[in-house]
């Protein structure tokens, strides 16, 4: 019996699609997730319509309409619904519970689009266009609260020891006050003992002073980063200054990716900076402290008659790059840089 209701739900399904091409896929969806449900519930009662077996925990007690709105439209969805089950245990199929997370996706873009300034009457017209249906004001708002309730959880997570942290920052426009304006969006990335990297958190900032990069290790440090061999970062006061505050007795390493950009700006000549980037980059890859700095010197001697201020530039900053070498060798490509 279940084997010929499968077939006939599959001959329907062709049928759709066949006579109404795209038109009908959301109808064709609508029997394959009813279907499924039905099956489901089959395995959850370990029998079938009407099928005698000693395994039974219960029994069949009809379904519950219900509407999900989705990407290709709204689907009529039949729930299968169970009764006197032995052990007590709820059924809710897990087919419609995945469909629900899958078209997150849909809801959280529409968050998106409210999130970048898009009306919500512009929002309508797209989800009228794009998937059949509407989607009002205040479901965009839910989504939104949503998505926010997921960033606060992952913001406040409780986080474990880390070998290395690396922060850097960039600067985005947010609105503030009533206007459009320029803030810092501070971010934390941690190395752990194997290597991994991983998002610590972010805080966006009126700007990258000591104040706002103080708060900001404070609450990594309140929720559990400790153990830290290195900080890596660029040469920002105000950070450096946070760094030796919160986490006083950790070695600072200078983001050596920002020394190769900065150089760029003390070449005197365009057709240099390839050259200067790849004899930098060979410092950098040096075996050793002791070989990077013989690199250097050589690098410094080579240009201080062409480029004097280049030769000054890179004796005073090129050396905060180097305290990586103080580590293993298998962790020097991993802090070279914040990426």
């Amino acid at each position: 019996m279940t084997r010929q209701q499968n077939s006939t739900a599959l001959a329907d399904v062709l049928k759709y699609v066949a006579e109404a091409g795209f038109d009908g896929l959301a109808s064709a969806i609508e029997i394959l997730l009813n279907e499924a449900m039905k099956l489901e519930r089959d395995a959850f009662l370990h029998a079938g319509w009407h099928e005698r077996t000693e395994e039974r925990r219960g029994y069949a007690n009809g379904y519950k309409d219900k509407t999900v709105k989705s990407r290709l439209g709204a689907l009529q969805l039949a729930v299968p619904q169970v009764r006197d089950v032995k052990d007590g245990a709820g059924f809710y199929p897990q087919a419609l519970e995945r469909g629900e997370r899958s078209e997150r996706a849909l809801k959280l873009a529409l968050a998106e689009m409210y999130v970048q300034g898009v009306s919500t009457r512009k929002v309508a017209a797209i989800t009228e266009q794009l998937c059949g249906l509407d989607i009002s004001s205040a479901a965009v708002s839910r989504a939104a609260a949503a998505l926010d309730e997921q960033l606060e959880a992952w913001r406040t997570r409780e986080l474990a020891p880390l070998e290395y942290l690396v922060l850097d920052a960039m600067y985005e426009k947010v609105r503030h006050g009533g206007r459009v304006v320029s803030q810092a969006t501070l971010i934390a990335i941690g190395i752990d003992a194997n290597g991994r990297r991983s998002i610590l958190g972010v805080s966006v900032s009126l700007s990258e002073a000591e104040v706002h990069w103080r708060d900001f290790l404070s609450s990594l440090r309140a929720r559990g980063v400790c153990g830290l061999h290195m900080i890596v970062s660029d040469s920002h006061e105000g950070l450096k200054a946070a760094c030796t505050a919160v986490f006083p007795g950790v070695a600072w390493q200078r983001c050596q990716v920002h020394l190769q950009r900065n150089a760029a700006g003390y070449v005197p000549r365009i057709e240099m900076r390839k050259t200067i980037a790849r004899e930098l980059r060979d410092v950098f890859h040096a075996p050793s402290r002791v070989e990077a700095e013989r690199l250097l010197g050589l690098m410094v001697e080579r240009h201080r008659e062409t480029a004097p201020r280049l030769a000054d530039w890179l004796e005073d900053a090129v050396p905060d790059g180097f305290a990586v070498f103080a580590l293993p060798v298998a962790h020097h490509r991993r802090l070279r840089s914040r990426t």
